[in-house]
Formats: structure tokens, C-alpha cells, sequence
């Protein structure tokens, strides 16, 4: 079973929610943190005040000692609605005055009046703080100290207060993000339903570049479609050229094949068949250009091209070459140095020198002198040419062979179109240049071809 492809909407949607929840725990922490002092500062104030309130209850007796009176207000404003308990003491220069006797006192620092510390008291958490104060007496002073604690229930019970109400807006802050984020990717995915549906309203044949009005981001994409449908509509176009070819160059030799196999059961049964055999090399040979020029066309894409030693290539060309020309009468032969490389490929290069050459001998009269030359033009590369010496052509004649060497043309009618057409998508192929002029004293043709030099 496949998995199903993940949706765009649903990832957007949890990533959003995932990263808006990360930042509301970060903010829990630091709330709790901020909730914790905030409370404490508040608790400590209110211990401070109660420490200062018993203070005031301290006075000097008759007897010049520390009388205390606690005063009902001084314990009343540490009472809170979590129920604290609540301790105190007053130490004199003496010692121990009145309160909790078990109660510790929090230790001062010289100079310092007023200190605070968390500790325990009979296993309650507890919050202490302890003042220091001074009478004047008619012999002095009397330094005496308050000490105040309440357990911890009425800060936290205010911390936790904090603590919730931030969760709560948090938990809003994350829902309404979540509806946002739903709402903003359901609108920023439009363009995406838009192309879907321009894509899928096509008809099958529709070959042409997508046009859409897509956002910025998403442009690429629909470069990338576009290029798809242009490399597409070549291929197609090649198809196209491919069954138009083999419908045009195919139908006449076998026409003719089967005529000379009717006409041999009536006439001289040898001539016949002969003419019948011909016609059918002639059809193997024209299915292999076409095969040919449909790998050269449907591609889409150029060789790898490396140092090839384009000398011995020609020069192979014309020894597979030899045995035909010597059978028409016609004088084949290779000009040039014994080994000069340039950058191409070795097979196609190979392809393209027999169809030029393939086409001369096929095209020209006996004793025709067809040259295959090759020329080391140093960094500017490699120049190979064909040239025969066959009758010279009409200028309406000239200019339609010309034609047929732009690549992606498709072939017209006649008996020479095929093997130029298919030089011409070769040399495309190879990056090589191609030109086309007529022969030696303007009789017969020369056509050239430029290979880069070799790095």
C-alpha cells in the first residue's frame, strides 16, 4: 500500500502550530519564572509592612526595657484567602522578647535592616523576614528586632493565577493561529488549484506553453512545465517528421518492388527481380537513415562529446566507400593529414561523413570525382568537406538543397531531401557548423562541416 502523498495545507497548518506552540511553552517558562518573583516581591512587601507595623507596638517601659504590644492590624494584613499561617517574634538586646520562641530569625548583615529568606517551619515552607529597629532612651539606645514568616500557600495560589490565565491566552494565541495559517495557506494555494485546473481543461493534443498569472514562488515550476511541453512539441514534431518520411520514402521502392515482381511472372523473370532487389536495398538503406534521424531528433539532447580522431574517421568512411564508387565508375578518394582530433563524437561524426558521401555517389553520374577533404585549421578547429565534380545544379535547385541543411525542417518531396536532412540534425547534434556551396568550377556540390578543436 502506498503512502499518500502528504498535503501543502495540512503541513503548513502543523509546522505552524508546532512552531507557534514551541514559542508559547518558551513563553510559559519565562511567565512561571516572572509569576514567581512577582508574587514574591508582593509576599515579601506585605511581610516587610506586617515587621514594621509590630514595630511601631515596641516602646521603652518605666523601667527602661522593651514593652510590645502586637498590634491586631500588624497580623491582620498578612491574612489571605489560601489560609497561610502566620509567625512572629521580637528580640530585644536581651534576647527573646515575645512570639514564636522556635521561630529563627534571619541574620543580618552590618548595616544592613532588613533581610529575607525562605526556609521551614515544622515542615511547613515558610517566607521570613526580619526588621531591625532602635529606641532612645535617656541612656541610650535599645536595638530590638521583629521577625515575621507565613507559609508560601497565598503566593503560589497567585503564581499559579498567572501562570493559568497566560496558558489560556497562549492556547487562544496557538488556535488562532491555527485558523490563520488554514485560511492564509487555503488563499496562498490558489494559484496551485488555478494551474491544476488550466492543465486539466486542456485538450491532449494542446502542446503550448502554460499561461497563468502564478506567483513569484511558483514560477519555476511552471518554467519548468513549460520547458516539459516545448521539448515535448519537438519530439512530436520529430514523430511527425519520422512518419512523414518513411511515408514518402518508403511507398515508391516498395511500389516499385512489387511492380517488378508482378512484371516478372510476364517478362524476363531476371531483369525483374533484380530491379525488385534493388528497390528493396534501397528500402533498408532508407529505414536505417530513418531510424537514424528519429534517435537524432527525439533526443532532445546533444552527445557527450570528447577527442575523436576525426582523420581516421573520414578515412574509414572512404574505404567502406571504395567498393561502391569502383562499381558506379566513379573515383572516391580522402584528402588530408593522417591524424588531426577534434571534439566530437565519434559514431555520429561517422554518420553524417557517410550520408554526405552516401549521397554524392548515389546522386552523380559515372566518372564523377567525389573528394572527401579534411583541414587542421589549428584553435579554430577542424574543417571536413565533401565535394564532387557532378553536373552543375539549377540556382532553384541550389537554394532548395540549401533549405533542406537547417535542422528541424521537416523533409520535402524529393530524392535528396533525407540524407541532408539528417547531416543537418547531426551537426546539430555535434555543435558543428555546417554550409553548402557548389563544387570545383561551379560543377557538383561542396558541403562543409566545422568541428571545435579538440581541448
Amino acid at each position: 500500500m502506498t503512502d499518500r502523498p502528504a498535503s501543502l495545507r495540512r503541513t503548513i497548518l502543523v509546522w505552524l502550530v508546532l512552531a507557534t506552540a514551541a514559542i508559547g511553552a518558551l513563553a510559559l517558562l519565562d511567565t512561571r519564572i516572572e509569576a514567581l518573583r512577582t508574587a514574591r516581591e508582593v509576599s515579601d512587601r506585605v511581610l516587610i509592612g506586617s515587621a514594621m507595623a509590630i514595630a511601631e507596638g515596641v516602646s521603652v517601659d518605666a523601667e527602661g526595657g522593651l514593652a510590645v504590644s502586637i498590634p491586631f492590624s500588624a497580623l491582620d494584613m498578612l491574612s489571605s484567602t489560601a489560609q497561610d499561617q502566620v509567625f512572629y517574634r521580637v528580640d530585644g538586646p536581651n534576647g527573646f522578647l515575645t512570639g514564636y520562641q522556635d521561630l529563627a530569625p534571619v541574620s543580618l548583615i552590618a548595616g544592613q535592616e532588613t533581610a529575607l529568606t525562605d526556609a521551614r517551619y515544622e515542615a511547613f515552607p515558610i517566607r521570613t523576614a526580619t526588621l531591625l529597629r532602635e529606641l532612645t532612651t535617656g541612656e541610650g539606645t535599645l536595638p530590638f528586632t521583629v521577625t515575621v514568616a507565613e507559609t508560601t500557600r497565598a503566593r503560589d495560589v497567585l503564581a499559579w493565577s498567572i501562570l493559568s490565565r497566560s496558558a489560556l491566552r497562549i492556547a487562544g494565541l496557538i488556535a488562532g493561529a491555527a485558523l490563520v495559517a488554514w485560511t492564509v495557506a487555503t488563499y496562498a494555494l490558489r494559484p496551485l488549484d488555478r494551474l491544476s485546473r488550466a492543465i486539466s481543461d486542456r485538450e491532449p493534443h494542446d502542446l503550448t506553453p502554460v499561461r497563468t498569472d502564478a506567483p513569484e514562488e511558483l514560477r519555476p515550476v511552471v518554467d519548468a512545465l513549460n520547458g516539459f511541453l516545448q521539448r515535448l512539441s519537438r519530439a512530436m514534431a520529430a514523430l511527425q517528421n519520422f512518419s512523414s518520411n518513411a511515408n514518402h520514402q518508403i511507398r515508391t521502392p516498395l511500389t516499385v518492388a512489387r511492380t517488378q515482381i508482378a512484371v516478372s511472372g510476364k517478362t524476363n523473370a531476371g531483369t525483374a527481380l533484380g530491379k525488385a532487389d534493388a528497390a528493396l536495398v534501397r528500402i533498408e538503406r532508407v529505414l536505417e537513415q530513418l531510424l537514424l534521424l528519429a534517435r537524432v531528433e527525439a533526443t532532445g539532447t546533444r552527445p557527450s562529446l570528447r577527442r575523436v580522431d576525426a582523420a581516421a574517421v573520414a578515412r574509414s568512411v572512404a574505404a567502406d566507400f571504395m567498393p561502391q564508387a569502383v562499381r558506379l565508375g566513379q573515383d572516391l578518394g580522402y584528402d588530408g593529414p593522417d591524424s588531426a582530433h577534434a571534439l566530437t563524437e565519434e559514431v555520429l561524426l561517422g554518420e553524417l561523413l557517410r550520408n554526405l558521401v552516401g549521397n554524392a555517389l548515389a546522386h552523380c553520374p559515372p566518372d564523377t570525382v567525389v573528394t572527401l577533404h579534411l583541414a587542421d585549421l589549428g584553435a579554430s578547429g577542424l574543417e571536413l568537406s565533401v565535394t564532387d565534380t557532378g553536373p552543375p545544379l539549377s540556382d532553384s535547385a541550389f537554394a532548395d538543397l540549401r533549405s533542406r541543411l537547417a535542422p528541424g525542417q521537416a523533409m520535402r518531396s524529393g530524392t535528396r531531401g533525407l540524407g541532408l536532412h539528417i547531416v543537418a540534425e547531426i551537426a546539430q547534434a555535434l555543435d558543428a557548423g555546417l554550409a553548402l556551396d557548389r563544387g570545383p568550377g561551379g560543377r557538383g556540390l561542396a558541403i562543409r562541416v566545422a568541428l571545435r578543436a579538440a581541448e
